[in-house]
């Protein structure tokens, strides 16, 4: 399992099976002055988005910068990584219910939340829903995939996973391989090749071999978890700053752009990433760990 130091694994139980999720409880986070009796830090969750074998592993070059400051949870969602994989097809409302729930059951009040591409998007709705969870918004590459009347479910590679039998065929001769996994990364989340070492494929791959794990991934490419951003966008009032890659596959940052037009009371920040792809933590997390700082002061001092 690809865990940083002093990381360990714990799990929640949800409607829809046990999250597992990621924690620092263990040196050097827990330093001196820093156990049981010392002030409980607070708290900044991260959410990992959508793709084959996506899980938590996709902040874990970030996260652990923060863990000297806030206590860090990393749940890998429903259907993905180390978390429970039930064998159905998935909606948006799973996702904004399960992420309700584990934020009710491991987090007191509001929290910021950081949160990637589609998960961030579904994140907004969760935050129109139950603002009283949510702090600040910080997120990269939110969208829908259907935003602005865009129909991703027409797409060429969406209308092919969504024949029975050769949808599964696809992901497990195509998706669930270590080429497979490469080629994905290379061809629509990394804008650099150069810059995905073998650990990523590694923790990728493992995340797409769990049990039916083909489940939560065919869903997303089929397009049964898309939904119009723009069609909700307007409603939300937790403050937020998006991060964009210059070079993000199928929503570059004119869509981040128009959806921080349709709300910019509370977006109060867009920062496009100029050469870097869909998954900026991976590609280049020193930059977006410096965003993230940035942002969390930026919309603290704005509340």
């Amino acid at each position: 399992m690809f865990l940083p130091s002093g990381f360990c694994q714990r799990s929640i139980t949800t409607k829809l099976g046990p999250i597992a999720y990621y924690t620092a409880e263990h040196t050097p986070w827990l330093a001196p002055g820093n156990g049981a009796s010392a002030e409980p830090l607070p708290t900044l969750v991260f959410l990992h988005g959508f793709g084959g074998g996506s899980s938590a592993y996709e902040w874990s070059k970030v996260y652990p910068a923060f863990a000297s400051e806030y206590r860090i949870l990393a749940p890998d969602l429903i259907g993905w990584g180390r978390s429970a994989h039930p064998a159905r097809k998935y909606h948006v409302e799973d996702y904004i219910t399960t992420i309700l729930e584990f934020l009710e059951q491991t987090c007191e009040g509001a929290v910021p939340v950081v949160a990637s591409s589609l998960t961030a998007a579904m994140v907004i709705r969760a935050a129109i829903e139950r603002p009283d969870r949510f702090q600040s918004l910080i997120l990269t590459t939110p969208a829908g995939l259907s935003d602005f009347g865009q129909d991703y479910t027409r797409s060429f590679f969406a209308q092919l996973v969504s024949t029975p039998i050769l949808d599964q065929l696809l992901y497990s001769t195509g998706i669930a391989t270590s080429w497979g996994i490469r080629g994905f990364l290379e061809q629509r989340q990394f804008a650099h090749p150069d810059r995905i070492f073998p650990e990523i494929v590694e923790a990728y791959l493992e995340s797409a071999q769990q049990p039916n794990a083909e489940y939560a991934a065919l869903s997303f490419v089929r397009g049964d978890l898309s939904f119009d951003l723009s069609r909700y966008i307007a409603q939300l009032t937790t403050p937020t700053a998006m991060i964009w890659g210059q070079r993000s596959q199928f929503t570059g940052p004119d869509i981040g752009r128009r959806l921080a037009e349709l709300n910019p009371t509370a977006i109060r920040a867009l920062q496009v990433i100029d050469d870097v792809g869909l998954t900026p933590q991976l590609e280049l997390p020193a930059v977006t760990i410096a965003l993230i700082r940035r942002f969390l002061t930026l919309l603290s001092d704005n509340q």
